[in-house]
């Protein structure tokens, strides 16, 4: 086992009761006490640079939170065979007020000096504002020159937007997020400040761009949720949610989020401590501090509820009425995970072909009753698979947001990588004959996109072939269908981890016309496969002789 007094006496206290956790914070501890301490063969933390961060940021600045020193020894843990760190992307999301920028503050004067010994291990702080970015500059700057401080003023050379361990020669310095006007550097460390106001991921991919060039290169998401929808934010959460539900590999990435369970909590002031740690018991003067401000606030939403959404959002770091939701969740989603029932029934087949260059899924839905079972199998490029995936990549079975477990899967037979530079129309026809032959599957639901391609041919099989004009326009007809088949477990997609994750990357959107079924991420995240699932729902009718959900007389 692995052990480090600071993690386990984090774990020990939560499990005694004397620190109250979020759920994502206890998925966090179980990744870590399944996948990390078991593992003394493979890891090792660096006590020596755990301590000396430790004891410079209480000598000059002040004393970490719990919180803080459990993070710290994962910011220093490493692997055995390469001394590469083991998490290289940390992700701090917690109500206003807990203490994030004094953190950052810490961890960028310590980078920079020679107790982390690593020379030109440059620091770039980054955020919207100059007034953001500069925020923990100017504590370290002012920290540096306080008076009786001699000994860090000999150490780092400290200017109004610079400061430079002199030992090291790393530097430190903050910048605005205008990717127009910046360039990647020789980073050893980057820190984006209130990454929830970043609309797209230009700055990331700017600086991030920097990392590698000198030893340890890491970077840390630290901010509050925001108003920004479907911004940089929103990517970055979903893909730290499935790490920590175990959709992606627990490794790179580290997602300390701090957010209340249930929007109903920010009524007990005693849960609060779920969405910021600064107010867990018993409060310091600092903490005290804040839960007077923070309950103030709270106080005066009764005759001022227009500050409602403001004080939910930075305080409870909870998002109320987003419009924007995944099309299920998680539990709804592993519920599909279930044997089918015999597939005894004629099933309406279906097809997403949206793009000849990357996924295309074919599927056949089956009905018994209430319950919908869905068999599919999806056809990928190979150049696309390794252009995002790492497809061809000896490591990629197990996959990350940005490599999805391609190899696997199909090694598991839910799909088949083609190379060639477009999909070849006769891989989907000679599937549907196959299945015709199995399942007596007559009739194809399909986009109409591309449909001038495959049409003649599967009707030179002998298919009949229906095409929907405009696919988001039988959305929002469909989804209370969907809503509820998810809800009440009436889907049953068998073990199919692509199909689990076609559906994960879906949200739903509300507008005007109704729900749109839309891409999480329009490049890396696909949903072929849950598009094809809904062209088979809009017919689903026909499987039985029941009149539920005509949609016949429709014109789309």
């Amino acid at each position: 086992m692995l052990h480090n007094k600071y993690v386990e006496n984090y774990i020990k206290k939560w499990k005694c009761g004397k620190i109250l956790l979020n759920k994502k914070r206890i998925q966090l501890i179980c990744l870590i006490e399944k996948h990390i301490l078991p593992r003394e063969d493979l890891y090792y933390f660096d006590d020596e640079q755990i301590e000396n961060y430790i004891e410079f940021s209480e000598s000059w600045y002040f004393e970490l939170d719990e919180w803080e020193t459990f993070i710290v020894p994962f910011i220093f843990l490493f692997h055995k065979e390469d001394d590469e760190l083991v998490f290289d992307e940390f992700v701090i999301n917690m109500g206003r007020g807990g203490g994030k920028n004094g953190f950052i503050s810490t961890l960028a004067n310590y980078f920079i000096s020679e107790l982390h010994g690593i020379d030109y291990y440059d620091v770039s702080i980054v955020a919207n504002s100059e007034k953001q970015a500069k925020r923990s500059f100017q504590e370290c700057f002012r920290t540096i020159k306080k008076k009786g401080n001699e000994v860090l003023e000999e150490e780092f050379e400290a200017y109004k937007s610079s400061i430079t361990g002199l030992t090291t020669q790393s530097v430190f310095e903050y910048k605005t997020s205008n990717a127009g006007s910046q360039d990647g550097g020789q980073e050893g460390a980057v820190i984006y400040d209130e990454y929830h106001e970043m609309e797209t991921t230009e700055i990331v991919d700017v600086f991030s761009g920097g990392l590698g060039k000198v030893d340890c290169g890491r970077q840390f998401f630290i901010g509050t949720k925001g108003f920004v929808r479907e911004g940089f934010f929103d990517i970055k959460y979903r893909e730290c949610e499935d790490v920590l539900n175990g959709i992606i590999e627990f490794g790179g990435v580290f997602p300390y989020i701090c957010e209340l369970d249930e929007l109903e909590e920010m009524d007990n002031p005693e849960l609060w401590a779920k969405a910021n740690p600064a107010l867990q018991e018993p409060l310091n003067k600092r903490g005290k501090r804040l839960f007077n401000t923070v309950m103030k606030q709270y106080k005066k939403l009764a005759y001022n509820p227009s500050g409602r959404a403001a004080f939910v959002t930075k305080r409870m770091n909870f998002i109320e009425d987003n419009m924007e939701n995944s099309v299920a969740s998680r539990e709804e989603i592993m519920a599909t995970k279930r044997p089918f029932f015999k597939l005894d029934n004629k099933p309406i087949g279906s097809l997403d072909f949206g793009s000849v260059r990357d996924f295309t899924t074919c599927g056949l839905l089956f009905r018994k009753g209430d319950e919908y079972a869905f068999k599919s199998f999806t056809f990928a490029i190979k150049y696309f698979c390794d252009v995002h995936y790492g497809y061809s990549n000896s490591a990629s079975d197990f996959g990350t947001e940005k490599r999805a477990p391609i190899k696997k899967w199909e090694k598991d037979g839910l799909m088949k990588v083609v190379d060639e530079p477009s999909l070849n129309p006769m891989h989907v026809v000679n599937w549907f004959v196959r299945m015709r032959e199995k399942y007596g599957v007559e009739k194809i639901i399909a986009d109409n996109y591309k449909l001038d391609i495959l049409r003649p041919l599967l009707e030179a099989e002998g298919f009949e072939v229906e095409g929907i004009r405009r696919p988001s326009s039988i959305h929002p007809l469909l989804a209370p269908r969907v809503e509820d088949g998810f809800a009440n477990h009436k889907f049953i997609f068998e073990d199919n981890p692509l199909m689990r994750w076609f559906t994960n990357n879906v949200y739903v959107k509300e507008t005007q016309a109704g729900k749109l079924f839309l891409k999480k991420e329009e490049v890396k995240r696909k949903t072929d496969g849950f598009q094809a699932f809904i062209h088979a729902l809009y017919r689903a009718n026909e499987l039985e002789d029941e009149e539920e959900f005509m949609l016949d007389d429709i014109d789309f």
